[in-house]
């Protein structure tokens, strides 16, 4: 099997080959945008054959058409959004409560997807290429254009033509030992200018880094060995979900309903084995079944062609039953929770464009959020009492916001906004708490676009962050055998953001730009401690932030590559906080001081064939300071390779060789007697564990 699996991901690093030495295919003449709509859908001008087109209204508007993306030949609108040049995706945060704030920086016809639990990747996974009519890459904002906090969004705009489809996939991934984890999924569509409907379902069975070899090992504070110990990691997880939507006019405006179905389940052990020194082995055992379900509402009705408001509501509830148990040398120990978490949001939107360079956005949210859960824990059947074991964390929140957006000419753009956010968070149960919020949160950004192909942007917002009901609740670590308490003592982390852009454009499909940041940081979220001797989660203080980013997307046509695009990143992140145990200044939790990456591609015969990787040049490092303990979170370079062959227009083949070096992953803990700024180190551990590669086969067949 090891031989066989070697000699796939041979095949899928030179898929393409055979087609290295021929010309593509000339592409297909650009299409053009109705002149009439040209403020909400910008007119295009210009080739299309390498480089984006220009609305020569809002300079601040990229549009990319079909042609654009031929050499590509894209099965999804996602596939042409990760081609757009310059563009980081980003699906938005499902976990962040409530709409404001949640959603990604991809809008469908202008609006953003009434869910969260289907991600605004999945939906674009559905959507095929043929149905796309253009991409309007948006920068800086436009009237009429909900930028939903974003600088930069993606417009997707659909085809008004009737397009009917169905498709199916068989995706496997292999492994070399042997274990294959397949993915199946089906999905139909069809669309008729406003009228769609759609459905699809998925199901997936197969593990994940948590399935590897490794070690742990352990030093006195001198450096010496004093235990060396394998590890043997197993998991699996399964998941079965179905959405579907359907959109019609409804009174006078545009009603979209959708649903979602979902189940997921997973198991993982650790097996350790004391192989040299002190210590006796263990084994961990964890279950979790989580079921979900969603219902979203979204109703737009155009007043007039300058007005239009916009209803959106949203139901979500999910459960989970979770088991942690560990074992060693006769004594055992169990962590058990059970959780129902549920959410309900209301936002109306009211927008207006009194003239073509400006729009007003208002309106208002309310949500209900709550987390219902009782945690237990026993050594050796015996029940050990936790902070905050058996809550219930509600929240009802509201915001009232508005915007406008000002374009006096082409070439700059102004948007003033506010928000002001009024929340009410209680618990019940073993502790009965309840707090007040109302936070203002103004943003200021200016976009000038000077000249053509150069843009700078700059920005000043109000942010505040959202508590995880997780953190008033206990919690496990079952596999270094840790336990924190919940903490019902909170607020919100609140920020001022301070952020410069610059964007080069060359050669068509090349970008070079840099980001600035700067942010001034109150009430930091990090880890306390707490009674009876546990960590658990609160505030600790002020602090700041800086970060610097630079990104090149690097066409290789003028360097003897046709079709070929390099690109690379580079970032550095600075900050400072008072560590709430030492008193001493430190980085916050978890950031990463560098990260850089590089990704090549080349599509050939039109893009009948295409290969490329991608590249993680970094090991990233990410200290997490406890009150006893510092861990250090470690992950080595990653490299993916990809080769993919189309020879029809419905059917895609596609291997992926992933995690091709095998990388190491784990963490190093430094861990002292008691609390750090008093009590020695007692000893450091070192943890490693690898994978294995991974081959995945991708058959997708449109019908």
């Amino acid at each position: 099997m090891r031989k066989a699996f070697w000699l796939a991901s041979v095949a899928a690093a030179v898929l393409a080959a055979p087609a290295m030495a021929q010309t593509p295919p000339p592409q297909t003449p650009p299409t053009t945008a109705d002149p009439e709509t040209a403020a909400e859908a910008p007119v295009p001008t210009g080739p299309v054959t390498s480089a984006p087109e220009v609305d020569t209204v809002q300079q601040g508007v990229l549009v990319f058409e079909p042609a654009f993306f031929a050499d590509s030949r894209p099965d999804t609108a996602l596939d042409m959004i990760f081609r757009l040049p310059g563009f980081a995706f980003n699906p938005g945060d499902s976990g962040t409560r409530g709409l404001a704030g949640t959603a990604g920086n991809v809008l469908i016809d202008g609006q953003p997807p009434s869910t969260k639990s289907d991600s605004v990747e999945q939906v674009l996974r559905r959507i095929s290429a043929a149905g796309v009519a253009r991409i309007e890459l948006i920068r800086g904002g436009a009237p009429g254009i909900d930028m939903q906090g974003h600088p930069v969004v993606a417009n997707v705009v659909l085809v008004r033509t009737a397009i009917t489809e169905r498709v199916l996939e068989f995706n496997a991934y292999t492994y070399p030992d042997g274990y294959v984890g397949p993915v199946v999924s089906g999905r139909y569509s069809r669309r008729e200018g406003d009228n769609q409907i759609e459905g699809s379902i998925s199901a997936t069975t197969d593990r994940t880094d948590g399935t590897g070899d490794g070690y742990r090992r352990r030093y006195d504070p001198a450096g010496d060995l004093i235990q060396d110990a394998d590890l043997e990691l197993w998991d699996r997880f399964r998941n079965v979900r179905a959405t579907g939507a359907v959109q019609r006019r409804v009174a006078d405006g545009l009603l979209r309903v959708n649903g979602l179905l979902g189940w997921f389940g997973s198991e993982n052990t650790q097996d350790l084995r004391v192989r040299s020194g002190a210590g006796i082995d263990s084994f961990n055992d964890e279950t979790s079944d989580q079921y979900s379900g969603e219902l979203g509402v979204n109703w737009v009705r155009d007043f007039s062609p300058r007005t239009a408001l916009e209803i959106t509501g949203l139901q979500r509830v999910q459960t989970e039953d979770y088991t942690g148990i560990s074992e060693a040398a006769g004594d055992s120990s169990t962590f058990t929770e059970d959780s129902t978490a549920g959410e309900s949001v209301l936002r109306a939107e009211l927008r207006y464009r009194p003239a073509d360079e400006w729009a007003v956005e208002s309106g208002g949210e309310v949500a209900y959020n709550f987390l219902d859960s009782a945690t237990a824990f026993e050594e050796n059947g015996v029940v050990i009492p936790l902070p905050s074991s058996a809550v219930k964390v509600e929240e009802l929140r509201g915001e009232v916001f508005g915007q406008t957006t000002w374009r006096p000419n082409p070439e700059f753009t102004l948007e003033f906004g506010l928000r002001v956010e009024v929340s009410e968070i209680s618990q019940s149960g073993d502790s009965d708490l309840s707090k007040s919020f109302v936070y203002p949160k103004p943003r200021v950004q200016a976009t000038w676009t000077p000249w053509s192909g150069q843009q700078f942007r700059f920005r000043v917002e109000r942010e505040v962050s959202q508590l995880d009901f997780g953190d008033f609740v206990a919690s496990a670590d079952i596999d270094i055998g840790e336990v924190e308490g919940g903490n019902p003592d909170l607020v919100p982390s609140q920020s001022t953001l301070f952020e410069a852009f610059y964007e080069r454009r060359f050669w068509g499909e090349g970008v070079l730009d840099f980001t600035l940041q700067h942010a001034e940081i109150e009430d930091v979220v990090d880890v306390i401690p707490l009674s009876g001797g546990f960590d658990g989660v609160g505030n600790i203080g002020d602090g700041t932030s800086d970060f610097f980013q630079v990104r090149l997307t690097l066409p290789m046509d003028k360097l003897g590559m046709p079709n070929a695009r390099f690109q690379a990143r580079g970032s550095w992140a600075d900050s400072s906080v008072i560590d709430p145990v030492t008193g001493e200044e430190r980085r916050l939790q978890g950031q990463q001081p560098f990260g850089c990456g590089i990704a090549f591609n080349q599509d050939l015969q039109g893009g009948k064939w295409s290969y490329g990787f991608d590249h993680g040049c970094n090991t990233d490092r990410n200290p997490n300071y406890r009150v006893r303990e510092i861990r250090t979170f470690v992950s080595e370079p990653f490299v993916n390779i990809y080769g993919q062959w189309k020879p029809r227009p419905d059917l895609t083949v596609r291997l992926d060789l992933g995690n091709a070096t095998n990388r190491a992953i784990g963490y190093d803990r430094d861990i002292y007697s008691g609390p750090r700024d008093v009590a020695p180190l007692s000893f450091r551990e070192v943890r490693r564990t690898r994978m294995s590669q991974w081959l995945f086969v991708q058959i997708r067949k449109t019908f």
